[in-house]
């Protein structure tokens, strides 16, 4: 009797979350074309950047899938493609743990690119341990922050070029538990898995703050998000199977959908609601309020000038 008891609760309760979550749910409805316009999604071979990349395909945008892996960005192309009968998909390689690797792809895209009209910087990791990359950088740090940071930077001008454009980068509600402190930018002091991850999202939400100063007159827009918690590849760094299996299958009964996940960064893509917002931070395709640290102009201004000289690059625009 107790036992059938405890297993009525953990129905119940598994019920009610994901009833609730399915309610809570928002589409994008906007019906906007795209077509003429450039994407660049980092991250859109896989999860939340491919269900992304899918729809603004089928809205007739050419995509360019940015990601480390060319073999998993070949099947993204073909599967957009198969999906969208949009033929206009390219891949190149970006690694975002290499300053080398973000540099030689921005350079290829201001040569080969007249526009760009949106970038999302989808692409981020969990569980990559505690090193440094060739750049001297914490790996997590460099391929969550300040590599988006770098990659922004360097596609500016074509994107100022290109407007009115969009700067849409996912953030995470985990943001919330990020801590500040400007001696352990790069996991100099202490670290875990779960500290790299918050951080990252916390300073990306700031980035977006700063930036958004940055560009005001330009006609360009930069937003962050919390697409929700889903069972993407994010995870596939947990070492131990039986973790990482047990960790997909509470998402999946639980929580959103890719496809779900994938609807706030189409919005702030597309949605005329969003073409003169500029600087906020969305969830379910409407806008929330992020952390009191997220808030924090003062911080943002600085967080801005210490990452410009840790990868080495300073922006034309205060």
């Amino acid at each position: 009797m107790f036992l059938l008891l405890i297993l009525s609760a953990i129905v119940i309760f598994f019920l009610t979350v994901k009833i609730y979550q399915k309610f809570t749910c928002r589409v994008c409805q906007s019906s906007v074309h795209m077509v003429g316009k450039v994407v660049v999604i980092t991250g859109g071979n896989s999860g939340i950047g491919l269900e992304t990349a899918k729809n603004l395909a089928d809205r007739g945008a050419r995509i360019i899938i940015a990601c480390r892996s060319v073999k998993r960005a070949q099947e993204a192309k073909e599967e957009i493609i198969k999906t969208t009968g949009n033929k206009d998909i390219e891949y190149r390689r970006l690694d975002l743990a290499s300053f080398r690797s973000i540099r030689e792809f921005c350079e290829n895209i201001l040569k080969t690119e007249k526009r760009l009209d949106v970038l999302i910087n989808n692409a981020a990791a969990g569980g990559l341990g505690n090193y440094k990359t060739e750049d001297g950088n914490h790996v997590g740090m460099q391929v969550n922050y300040f590599g988006p940071f770098l990659l922004t930077n360097l596609l500016l001008p074509l994107l100022k070029s290109s407007a009115p454009s969009r700067i849409v980068n996912v953030s995470s509600v985990i943001h919330k538990y990020g801590e500040m402190d400007f001696e352990n930018l790069n996991m100099e002091k202490y670290w875990s898995d779960y500290l790299v991850y918050a951080n990252s999202k916390l300073y990306l939400n700031l980035m977006t703050l700063e930036l958004s100063r940055r560009l005001k007159g330009t006609n360009v827009t930069v937003n962050a998000l919390h697409p929700g918690v889903a069972a993407t590849n994010i995870f596939r760094n947990i070492k131990s199977d039986i973790i990482r299996n047990v960790v997909l299958v509470i998402l999946n009964s639980l929580y959103k959908s890719v496809w779900e996940a994938a609807q706030t960064s189409i919005y702030l893509a597309v949605s005329p609601d969003v073409q003169n917002v500029s600087g906020r931070y969305f969830s379910n395709c409407r806008e929330k309020t992020p952390s009191k640290l997220s808030r924090d102009s003062e911080i943002a201004k600085k967080l801005w000038e210490e990452s410009e000289k840790i990868v080495k690059h300073t922006s034309n625009i205060s």
